[in-house]
């Protein structure tokens, strides 16, 4: 086998939704697998009961962190009686508020010749969710430049989190993933990231590869985190960390 060792590889996390356990896991993996670069797709708080503990570690550890839906809607207490965002902005204070707040939509960069575009949900914005199962054409449209994206070359591959199921596409010579979640996957109860490698920055072709990595790691223990917190909805917490089921039911509105 031939492998080309000025090669690079980045860990792409997403969805960590304040389980500082699975978090935790992911990073000992990371490092265990000498992988330095780390990009986090967004949504690092919301659901989970320790958000301002995943915000410090994720500002800590990651070269680049993008903004999901939930990272947006708490700052934002658009609407001031849900419960759920009261309480996060209690956990997350005013300093990881305007953080959450201010993370970039998107980030472009090189690998191996290949332009990679990457971001939490969709070209059209953190809050339009794309499947694997939807259609060609809104899978084209992953692709596109937008008011939401910007004017960069447009992308060879794309890679984003949201839906917390992790899948890779091929077609018309481009590849469209999804990295899955860390902290509430929805396909199987492990934590995922995905491991990008390839010679970053780098104009020129050369070999590059994909690959989607499952971690075990101790739900019990975040299942007892979460019930000391007192955080809001922790039955479809638990459930959804035990049975990798979205609420007991098999449509996803993560």
């Amino acid at each position: 086998m031939i492998h080309q060792r000025g090669d690079d590889r980045i860990a792409i996390i997403s969805d960590v939704h304040g389980n500082l356990t699975a978090l935790e896991a992911v990073l000992e993996h990371i490092q265990a697998s000498g992988i330095t670069r780390i990009f986090n797709l967004g949504d690092l708080v919301g659901k989970g009961p320790r958000p301002a503990a995943v915000v410090d570690l994720c500002q800590t550890v990651c070269e680049v962190t993008v903004q999901g839906n939930w990272d947006a809607e708490i700052p934002a207490a658009r609407d001031p009686t849900w419960l759920p965002g009261i309480w996060h902005r209690r956990q997350l204070g005013p300093e990881r508020l305007a953080y959450l707040a201010d993370l970039p939509g998107s980030f472009d960069f090189l690998i191996s010749g290949k332009s990679v575009r990457l971001f939490h949900a969709s070209a059209a914005g953190i809050f339009n969710r794309v499947y694997e199962t939807d259609s060609r054409d809104q899978h084209r449209a992953m692709f596109a430049n937008t008011e939401f994206t910007g004017s960069a070359s447009e992308p060879d591959i794309v890679g984003y989190g949201d839906i917390h199921t992790p899948y890779v596409l091929s077609f018309e010579g481009r590849t469209l993933f999804n990295v899955g979640s860390v902290g509430n996957p929805l396909d199987a109860p492990l934590a995922c990231y995905c491991i990008l490698e390839g010679s970053y920055g780098s104009a020129e072709p050369t070999p590059w590869s994909l690959n989607v990595v499952r971690v075990p790691y101790d739900i019990e223990a975040e299942v007892a985190a979460a019930t000391i917190s007192a955080m809001p909805d922790l039955p479809h917490y638990v459930g959804e960390l035990r049975t990798a089921i979205y609420r007991g039911r098999t449509v996803v509105e993560a």
